[in-house]
């Protein structure tokens, strides 16, 4: 069978399992995170994908490189001690932008980063109890895990999160993808501007003005129709879903504008996917990599005859990349935003509806709020649309308009995560596991059985941080934390790799370790990808399509003037 492109039901970092068993379906009617397979996916047996190691030969040592197993209780409690240290506390007014601590990346790629994630991962298994919210968890041999837990996702940067299973043509037969659709095209939604009773909506206009044609494409109750509903968890990767629903919508017209001979829908489809594809992928390698890692590593992966990612057979996801690596998104989240001048910096002789957009609201106008959109609309308040001009500028004189840096501090918000741990009837006990998310990280590479930061290093011979370091600029509960768990000497890969940032890039960049698992996990799919751009001898940007004045699309703020949404 297979494998199903359209998700459903699955939360951010959540688990999907066969309810086949009373175990299981429990676990799924009790437990925030933890979804029944059979409403995640459209088929209610899809194949899946394998998750594996990048470091096989550290695997194989297990326990030798990895956290003690000898007292699994005592290292979660350190684990967790140390997990609840790394949240900040929160400022006198959520509606601080909090202008000091931040990084030189600009806030898109924040969420560009959720967005590749999306695309790439989905975490799933067909064991109940290898969920990180099932007590407290004893790790896991990293043989069973690579038997046991499984990827919803093709690991590929082939926008499946974007393309689901493809429209329907002719007399095929109709697919749930089908309804978000339009012959070659995607459904765009249209902003409101009036609320359920029918009254304005305040506020002013946001930039390109008149253009209202930016939400996702909703049902009757505000739930978004799209591939993957995790990308309408907060508002900003939403609002970047809308963006690439609209590029694939600019591409087709360029494509039926300067290939005629591309008479089907089909073929114009088809052809714009394949440029689409084509475009994301070079941006995400010479934009995103090279903004968020450490200068000159992505051409180094990209020139190596000796990659690290070498899959016998089918493509796999390496946990220490999507369990760890990629999870220094978490710390670049913002508590809030300079969103548009309805909610941020108001236009000149205008006051805001609020000073910034807080993290709880990007959360609160998703469809999957309760209610969806705060209950005031079935798309999307019109005030409510990004300005990606405050988001992709890495020239910008506001220095609140960037990311937080990379380092072993996450925004005060991240201690308590919206849109999860709703249900009245999960213990408190995982409701904290669940909504503190620094807590779930490190968990969860323990029990996934993810090497230490100081093993890796080694590994790849590069500098081990020393104690000293992993102290350097800690308060006195994160010091205690790694003292009292004996993490100066054996640390968890995640806080590692942050703490590597923290130290070694300035918080502006990943460390040597971090840049390269990063790098040759994204470069090494679309090396075994052969639909990939890198497959495709020659492509760059230049056989793509263009901006209006002819330049082309090198940045992601690029794609966002072409989709017509900058």
């Amino acid at each position: 069978m297979a494998l199903s492109r359209v998700l459903r039901d699955l939360a951010h970092g959540g688990h999907a399992v066969d309810d086949g068993t009373p175990e299981a379906a429990e676990l799924v009617q009790t437990q925030e995170g933890i979804s029944a397979l059979k409403s995640v996916a459209e088929e209610s047996d899809p194949d899946t994908t394998p998750f594996g190691y990048l470091f096989p030969d550290l695997a194989r040592r297990y326990p030798r490189r990895h956290l003690s197993d000898d007292n699994p209780a005592e290292m979660v409690a350190y684990l967790k001690a140390l997990g609840f240290a790394m949240a900040e506390e929160a400022p006198a007014s959520p509606f601080d932008l909090q202008p000091d601590g931040n990084s030189t990346i600009p806030p898109v790629y924040t969420y560009w980063g959720q967005f590749i994630d999306h695309d790439l991962t989905a975490n799933t298994d067909r064991d109940a109890d290898i969920s990180i919210t099932d007590g407290d968890p004893d790790p896991i041999r990293p043989n069973e895990v690579l038997e046991r837990l499984r990827n919803l996702r093709q690991p590929a940067l082939n926008l499946d999160s974007l393309y689901g299973d493809g429209p329907t043509f002719g007399d095929g037969e109709p697919t749930e993808a089908a309804a978000f659709y339009d012959g070659a095209e995607f459904v765009i939604g249209t902003a409101a501007v009036n609320d359920l009773g029918g009254n304005p909506i305040p506020g002013l206009r946001v930039p390109p003005e008149g253009d209202l044609r930016r939400d996702l494409p909703r049902d009757e109750t505000g739930t978004a129709l799209v591939a993957d509903d995790r990308d309408d968890e907060n508002l900003i990767v939403a609002q970047l879903h809308v963006a690439f629903l609209r590029f694939h919508n600019a591409v087709v017209a360029q494509v039926r504008a300067d290939e005629p001979e591309l008479t089907t829908p089909e073929e114009v489809f088809f052809r714009a996917r394949d440029l689409v594809r084509w475009h994301y992928q070079w941006l995400v390698v010479h934009d995103f990599l090279k903004t968020v890692t450490a200068d000159g590593v992505t051409d180094e992966v990209l020139e190596t005859d000796d990659p690290l990612y070498r899959p016998r057979g089918e493509a796999f996801m390496p946990l220490e990349h999507s369990t760890a690596a990629f999870r220094f998104g978490h710390t670049l989240v913002r508590g809030s935003y300079d969103f548009n001048l309805n909610f941020g910096r108001a236009a000149e002789g205008q006051n805001p509806l609020l000073p910034s957009a807080t993290f709880d609201l990007l959360f609160t106008f998703t469809g999957k709020a309760d209610p969806p959109l705060a209950g005031q609309a079935t798309s999307l308040p019109h005030n409510w649309i990004i300005d990606w001009n405050r988001f992709v500028d890495k020239a910008d004189p506001l220095p609140d308009r960037f990311a937080r840096k990379i380092d072993t501090q996450l925004a005060p918000p991240l201690r308590e995560l919206l849109n999860e741990g709703r249900s009245e009837e999960i213990t408190e006990l995982v409701r904290g596991v669940v909504k503190r998310l620094a807590r779930r990280n490190l968990l969860r590479g323990y029990k996934l059985g993810l090497p230490t930061g100081q093993a890796v290093a080694r590994r790849l011979q590069v500098p081990v941080l020393t104690p000293e370091q992993l102290l350097q600029g800690t308060g006195v509960e994160l010091r205690t934390a790694l003292v009292d768990g004996g993490f100066l000497d054996e640390t968890p890969l995640w806080f590692y790799l942050l703490k590597e940032a923290e130290v070694l890039g300035e918080g502006n960049a990943l460390g040597p370790v971090g840049s390269r698992i990063v790098n040759e996990t994204i470069i090494g799919q679309l090396r075994h990808d052969p639909e990939s751009y890198l497959n495709q001898p020659g492509w760059s940007p230049e056989q793509g399509v263009r901006l209006p004045d002819g330049g082309e699309i090198s940045t992601i703020g690029d794609l966002l003037r072409f989709a017509g949404v900058r």
